[in-house]
């Protein structure tokens, strides 16, 4: 079964899994320009090499869930979308950053359910020397309904080690709030949503640290391919001591968190918003936290973010869910 953006068992054929794919540089780019569809299956052993990336083998992905059967992680689709662009660009060939991730969640994937990934480049623009591009992509199961939606910023082309850790911790032009990253200490942490929740009080934070094992997975070693995440050379060649851990993955980090928090409503109705500000090194202690924003209703507003072992953030976002009294009941949240 497929269950890869490429089949790298065709390797074995002697042939080169790039050939004929685009140069991933801002001048190649069509706009707009469809991206996929590309059909895989998620199944046992992505569910599984997913939970190993991200260290959270949570019973719903592994045993069962309170929908009736084992279902896939929130994004354990997410990184199949962003890299759609590489059906048509050269993945070895691309140096690049990922900037901002913006992610909604309408169903839950069914372990071993064949879904259908497609997308767009939507839009391209230049911002500080570096050359940006937009994609709009989704994922729908087999009987058609959206299980997510991704919308996400990349700059297509550039040297990581120059530019890394130049954003800011508001939104992208100012239009969200500045995450800081702090709690009001007096207010003790939660672990879950429900009614009662005062603005300022902290998530219990999940402890994190992404090995070069784990980031090698994730960015797609097993398909060959040779990126700033998996290969030490051309980490260096981009400027980089070390590899780095992709924005997609702590962007993983945090949802996994909100999956903990707001347990079976994140899947049919969560939103996330994150922005990659400062990079993360592969073997770096993280802390993936949040705080109570707002409540209005039953929807719940958070701030989030990872913050590095030197007590900066790397990664900081936005998100919100409903939750209801069901909700303090989640099984293993």
């Amino acid at each position: 079964m497929k269950r890869d953006l490429t089949d790298p068992r065709s390797a074995a054929d002697g042939r080169d899994l790039e050939a004929g794919l685009k140069e991933p540089v801002v001048e190649n780019l069509e706009i707009p320009e469809r991206l996929g569809p590309v059909t895989l299956v998620v199944d046992d052993h992505k569910v599984k090499r997913f939970a190993f990336t991200q260290d959270d083998h949570h019973p719903w992905h592994l045993v069962g869930s309170p929908f009736g059967h084992r279902i896939g992680h929130a994004t354990v689709l997410a990184n199949d979308l962003v890299q759609l662009f590489t059906t048509r660009y050269a993945a070895s060939r691309t140096v690049g950053l990922h900037t901002e991730e913006q992610l909604w969640f309408d169903s839950p994937v069914r372990v071993g359910e064949q879904v259908t990934l497609d997308g767009e480049y939507v839009e391209s623009y230049h911002r500080r020397g570096q050359g940006y591009v937009v994609m709009e992509a989704r994922a729908r199961g087999e009987d058609g309904r959206s299980i997510i939606r991704h919308r996400g910023v990349e700059i297509l082309r550039t040297v990581p080690g120059r530019i890394a850790g130049r954003s800011s911790t508001d939104g992208a032009g100012g239009d969200a709030r500045t995450v800081t990253g702090e709690v009001d200490e007096s207010l003790p942490p939660v672990r879950a949503a429900g009614p009662g929740l005062v603005p300022g009080t902290g998530l219990v934070p999940l402890a994190k640290e992404i090995t070069q094992e784990q980031a090698s997975v994730f960015s797609r070693c097993g398909e060959y391919v040779r990126n700033i995440h998996n290969d030490l050379g051309i980490a260096r060649e981009g400027g980089l001591p070390i590899p780095i851990v992709q924005g997609q993955q702590q962007c993983d980090l945090v949802a996994e968190l909100l999956t903990r928090f707001f347990g079976t409503r994140w899947f049919t109705g969560g939103w996330l918003r994150t922005k990659f500000i400062r990079p993360v090194e592969v073997f770096e202690p993280l802390e993936v936290g949040g705080s109570v924003h707002a409540v209005e209703g039953n929807q719940v507003e958070l701030d989030v973010w990872v913050r590095r072992g030197d007590g900066r953030l790397s990664t900081v976002g936005w998100a919100r869910c409903p939750f209801g009294v069901e909700d303090e009941k989640k099984e293993g949240a």
